[in-house]
């Protein structure tokens, strides 16, 4: 049975500005290094950037994103540093809490994000989606 997220990888183009973009824009931790790859952490996840040279730069048309969490006192400071260093935003936030949705060097969809999956439920509660079914 899975337990839990163990590790996410994404394929970069260009291994200096993916390391420079999660280390120094987005805060993550330098855990390894080697000439086609990197091991990064931040609050538990793991992220491996893996050098691929067939990497295709710019968002995809569909909405499979990975969020990571901001706290909500922080958020305006965070999304006004990303904002500041030039982040592209891929779409506008619609959903509870707030977002920030961005690029990261080879176009794979990053969302910053203040609130949790309860928070996110007791909105649904409030005003649902379309068919929607909880499960509690």
């Amino acid at each position: 049975m899975i337990s839990s997220l163990n590790h996410i990888t994404l394929s970069v183009s260009d291994l200096d500005a993916s390391f420079s973009f999660y280390v120094d824009t987005l805060g993550f931790r330098p855990r390894a290094r080697w000439a086609r790859g990197a091991y990064l952490s931040i609050d538990g996840l793991w992220l491996c950037l893996s050098l691929d040279r067939h990497c295709r730069q710019g968002p995809l048309p569909e909405y499979t994103h990975i969020a990571f969490t901001v706290e909500a006192a922080q958020f305006a400071a965070r999304a006004a540093a990303l904002e500041a260093r030039g982040v592209m935003q891929w779409q506008q936030n619609s959903s509870e809490g707030d977002s920030l949705y961005f690029l990261d060097p080879d176009g794979h969809k990053l969302e910053i994000h203040a609130g949790s999956l309860e928070s996110r439920l007791a909105s649904l509660r409030v005003a649902p989606y379309d068919g929607l079914t909880l499960f509690d």
